[in-house]
C-alpha cells in the first residue's frame, strides 16, 4: 500500500524523467547541428540513412540555425525539471510541442521519399517526441500530477485552463 507522499514522489519522478527525455532528444540534436552541421546533415540519425539531406540541399546557416534553437528549447524543459514547478512545467512542454507537431506534420507529409522501415523509425520517434509532452501537459492540466505543488496549495479546478 503506497502513501500520498510516495505516490507525489512517483509522480514526480516520471514527470522529471520525461521533461529530461525532451530535453536530452532537443538538446542532443541541437549541440550535433550546432558543432557538426555536415554530420548532422548528413548521418541523422545514423550514418547512410540519409533522413535529412534526402529532402533538401545543404545549407550551413540553416542547420546551425536549428542546432541553436534546438539549444534555446531544451533550456525550459531542463529548467522546469530541475526546479519543478507547475506554471514552468507547463510553458516548457507546450512551447517544445509548438515545435514538435510541425515537425512532425512536415515529416508525415515527406513519407514518399523513404522506404517503410524509415518511415516507422522516423515518425514513430517524431510522434513519440509529440505524445510524450502532450501527455505530461494534459497530466499537468487536468491536476493528476502536481510537480512541486504541495497538496494545500493545488488549485481547485473549475474547468477551463490556466497556465
Amino acid at each position: 500500500m503506497s502513501s500520498e507522499p510516495g505516490q507525489k514522489m512517483m509522480r514526480d519522478a516520471w514527470l522529471r524523467s520525461g521533461l529530461l527525455l525532451v530535453a536530452a532528444t532537443t538538446l542532443g540534436a541541437g549541440l550535433w547541428a550546432l558543432l557538426f552541421p555536415r554530420s548532422f546533415y548528413g548521418d541523422i540519425p545514423f550514418p547512410g540513412w540519409d533522413w535529412i539531406s534526402t529532402l533538401d540541399p545543404y545549407n550551413e546557416h540553416l542547420v546551425r540555425d536549428y542546432g541553436a534553437m534546438n539549444l534555446a528549447l531544451g533550456v525550459l524543459p531542463v529548467s522546469a525539471a530541475i526546479s519543478p514547478e507547475r506554471r514552468l512545467s507547463r510553458v516548457a512542454l507546450l512551447t517544445y510541442l509548438v515545435f514538435a507537431i510541425p515537425h512532425f506534420v512536415f515529416h508525415a507529409a515527406q513519407t514518399h521519399h523513404f522506404s517503410l522501415f524509415h518511415n516507422v523509425l522516423q515518425l514513430g520517434s517524431l510522434g513519440f517526441l509529440v505524445l510524450l509532452p502532450g501527455a505530461l501537459l494534459v497530466l499537468i492540466t487536468l491536476g493528476v500530477a502536481y510537480i512541486g505543488v504541495r497538496p494545500a496549495e493545488r488549485p481547485k479546478h473549475k474547468g477551463g485552463t490556466t497556465l
